[in-house]
């Protein structure tokens, strides 16, 4: 009876490899083609141009504070400790400029990350459930190499995603 059973999951297993379905799906393709992507987008060009704005105010105000230094550096009658303070403050306002720059960037990405978390999720959900409804054993995004056995199905269900979310 042991030899039985044992004999009828020997003989299932691979038959039931050969049953698997893969899909694939071109992530890129569908997060382009999502409303959402071109809302983010918006936002975060909007974003960036106040940033962008807002740095060429502190790099106008540097290269003035700069323009300033060079007159009087020229100047032989300016005592040093004046020349000196100047230079300590174009350094100052320099270092404040790109500590701007540097948090500037780092708000840019996590805006980013913050608005692209809803579009990843929304994006997962719709490729589990066209996995569930069509069978699939795993759906792997398209940019990677897949090395199948003989015999698997492999299948490109980008339309299929889009269909849930969707899409055109």
């Amino acid at each position: 009876m042991l030899k039985r059973i044992i004999l009828a999951i020997a003989l299932a297993l691979p038959m039931s490899m050969f049953a698997q379905k893969f899909g694939v799906v071109n992530l890129e393709s569908v997060f382009q083609a999502m409303p959402e992507t071109a809302t983010m987008n918006n936002q975060l060009e909007e974003t960036s141009k106040k940033y962008q704005s807002e740095f060429q105010q502190l790099r106008e105000e540097l290269n003035k504070i700069y323009a300033e230094y060079q007159t009087i550096s020229d100047d032989p009658n300016t005592p040093q400790s004046i020349k000196d303070r100047r230079i300590q403050d174009i350094q100052e306002r320099e270092q404040k400029v790109n500590q701007f720059g540097e948090t500037a960037r780092q708000d840019l990405d996590r805006l980013q990350q913050q608005l692209i978390a809803p579009i990843q999720q929304k994006i997962t959900e719709s490729i589990q459930a066209v996995g569930s409804e069509g069978g699939y054993t795993f759906i792997f995004p398209d940019e990677q190499s897949l090395l199948l056995f003989k015999g698997a199905t492999v299948v490109d269900v980008t339309a299929d995603v889009k269909a849930k979310l969707g899409l055109n």
